[in-house]
């Protein structure tokens, strides 16, 4: 026994200059391979099989907890504890359930248990290495994009959210999570640092980016010390664009105030709000009014049954930060319009106080006015079309040549409605108040202008000069100019040139000199070769292949193109056409991805886990929102990672070729088969 002692006294001197290989010992002193097989006859094959079975259990729990954002530790984690946290508890369950695991898990001794916190932290760090490895291999050298945004967590720290997006090889445009990152502050050098060494963690190039997404921030955006700028000042070819979805919501706030009329209204919606959900008492009326009118309409025939209908709503404050929260907010009064004014009348008739039932009776009258109703009916004919685009602009794979139409789409849309959607909307607003017992105004008669007094005879008009030309024609003009004025980047030479690679139409907008124009803008990606001699060649084959091949019909958008090319292999054939295509995707739209991450932290850092460390948010946040990818990740490469971090008392057995590349192919297979 004590000559067993003494070894491995030898052997823990010798282990801190020797590296393994296997079963492989290299001497970094001499140079010499010495080759110590099965010292202390560890490396047993049994041993080895069991050491990881029991890590794959582990793993599974673990994968469990990270795939639904679960807490692992417990407050008392005490043998005499009743709760021990997720983990360990899921661990006991498991035993219970599995006689095998049970005696495999037994077998390993009480110094060998694998449970303690560090070997948890370290699982999650191999599971979230694993994945954010996956995506990087797949990006491999492609040119990338980046979408940034900061947000505070539940400990009031200010985290900075990274997206990485591409186009991979089967042609698909793909925005993928690659971590969150604690920033002291703000300011653009620290952000600027703080992304530098992610980059530099993971492997990635910053001559390779060539796009930049941000919200409004001036540490974003801004043009002389904004991080767009230090970005711009190391790479010339890293494009910013303002976050769209950012910029229509801005445009969405900007209308809600453009007149005093509308800012009124939407001050009384609030208000509505905040008294029907005052108390526990009115919530819970209005959610049972609601059911009752449902199951009233539903015998009447006045609506139809079926998956995903008349569902149980509740109701939200419209928030200026909250994309499409306005427009919700404003069906949802159509919708429960009688179950308002009985929780209202309820609210009057219970009031304890002289200005709650004021208050409740004032809201009353003014929902059952025509001015009301017929705000209630324009609004949301005006922001039924912003909210349609916003939700086109929120899709992963939106692409900016589909955006920038999509803008002259929405405003197309909105010039029709001033010139020919009146008459529509007062018969709409006229039927709404027939039909709830509103008074109707003669539009023929006259009323003092908003802010004027009649009685000192102040400027007089009619309730139809009033509703059209105060209202009507304002609301439109404003929202027309909002959105000219926020989408002015869609006529720079940039979008301009990416525009003609636009299908539709059979390429209509297609100019090969605005191509070139934008090959010259990416010169580090195209050389002078390149762009002088072969690409209006490629661009003129191109043109002539496409409108004469009929399957290129299909395509209505940048994306669908470049799937199409990459299935009839002329990526192969026209590789300088397709780079410009790739690089068109590549530029991003909207920040979606990065807000989703933010809703992810309240999901996985709430306020019962604020002391989580940064470490274990990060490795959390990246299974979870990439759990597709993550789901998919081989057992072995997460063990394999986990056991190379440090010296550890079990053994695996040799390696094998672990590979997870073809991991996102199949997330990619699996999507396409969905879609199908």
């Amino acid at each position: 026994m004590d000559l067993v002692l003494l070894i491995h006294m030898l052997v823990n001197m010798i282990v801190p200059t020797i590296e393994l290989d296997n079963n492989m010992w290299h001497s970094k002193i001499k140079g010499i391979p010495v080759q110590l097989v099965n010292v202390l006859d560890r490396g047993t094959k049994k041993s080895e099989e069991e050491y990881r079975a029991r890590l794959v259990i582990i793993l599974g729990v673990i994968r469990f907890l990270l795939l639904q954002a679960l807490a692992f530790c417990g407050h008392d984690e005490s043998l005499s504890s009743m709760n021990k946290g997720n983990f360990l508890e899921m661990m006991s369950w498991y035993r219970e359930k599995d006689s095998n695991a049970k005696t495999l898990l037994d077998s390993a001794g009480r110094n060998h248990l694998m449970t303690s916190h560090g070997i948890q932290l370290q699982l999650c760090q191999a599971c979230a290495e694993e994945t954010t490895k996956v995506i990087i291999d797949d990006i491999g050298d492609r040119n990338f994009s980046l979408l940034i945004d900061e947000s505070r967590d539940a400990s009031i720290k200010e985290q900075m959210a990274m997206v990485l997006r591409y186009v991979h090889k089967h042609g698909y445009a793909i925005e993928r999570f690659i971590g969150i990152k604690h920033v002291g502050d703000t300011r653009a050098t620290s952000l600027k640092a703080s992304l530098d060494g992610v980059f530099l963690k993971h492997g990635l190039s910053m001559s390779k980016l060539r796009g930049q997404g941000y919200d409004g921030a001036s540490n974003m955006r801004g043009q002389f010390l904004g991080l767009q700028r230090l970005i711009l000042d190391e790479n010339p070819y890293a494009f910013y664009i303002h976050c769209f979805a950012h910029q229509l919501q801005l445009v969405v706030v900007d209308v809600a105030k453009c007149c005093s009329s509308v800012l009124d209204f939407f001050n009384h919606i609030t208000l509505i709000v905040n008294t029907v959900n005052a108390s526990c008492k009115g919530h819970d009326e209005l959610a049972q009014e609601q059911h009752d009118n449902i199951v009233n309409q539903l015998e009447s025939g006045e609506v139809f049954s079926g998956r995903g209908k008349n569902q149980a709503t509740n109701l939200v404050r419209p928030g200026d930060t909250r994309w499409g929260t306005h427009h919700k907010t404003l069906c949802r009064f159509i919708e429960m319009w009688t179950s308002f004014l009985h929780v209202l009348e309820n609210s009057h008739d219970d009031a304890e106080n002289l200005t709650q039932r004021t208050t409740a009776g004032g809201l009353i009258s003014q929902m059952e006015s025509f001015e009301f109703v017929f705000m209630l009916h324009v609004i949301i004919t005006l922001l039924g079309k912003t909210n349609e685009f916003s939700q086109c602009l929120q899709r992963k794979d939106q692409n900016i040549v589909l955006a920038v139409s999509l803008i002259g789409i929405t405003l197309r849309q909105l010039q029709n409605i001033r010139d020919n959607g009146w008459d529509q909307l007062l018969k709409d607003t006229t039927d709404f108040c027939v039909k709830h017992n509103i008074i109707l105004p003669n539009m023929d008669d006259t009323i003092p202008a908003r802010g004027h007094s009649r009685g000192r005879g102040g400027q007089m008009l009619t309730f139809y000069q009033r509703f059209r030309y105060e209202i009507f024609n304002v609301l439109l003009d404003q929202i027309i100019i909002e959105l000219n004025n926020r989408f002015a980047e869609r006529s720079t030479q940039l979008l301009r040139c990416i525009a003609c690679l636009d299908p539709r139409s059979s390429f209509a907008n297609f100019d090969e000199d605005k191509l070139i124009q934008l090959a010259q803008m990416y010169a580090d990606d195209f050389s002078i070769y390149e762009i002088s001699f072969v690409l209006r060649n490629q661009l003129e084959n191109f043109i002539a292949d496409v409108r004469a091949d009929p399957s290129f019909v299909s395509c209505n958008d940048l994306g669908s193109l470049a799937v199409k090319m990459v299935q009839t292999d002329r990526h192969i054939v026209l590789p300088l056409v397709y780079r410009l295509i790739e690089l068109a995707l590549i530029l991003p739209v909207a920040t979606a991805s990065v807000e989703r991450a933010f809703s992810a932290i309240s999901i996985i850092k709430t306020e019962l886990r604020n002391k989580m460390g940064d470490d274990w948010l990060n490795y959390s946040m990246v299974c979870n929102i990439e759990r597709e990818i993550f789901a998919k990740v081989d057992d072995d490469a997460i063990i394999y990672r986990f056991q190379d971090y440090r010296f550890r008392k079990g053994t695996l057995p040799r390696r094998s070729s672990v590979g997870s590349s073809s991991t996102v192919d199949q997330v990619m297979e699996d999507t396409d088969e969905a879609n199908n």
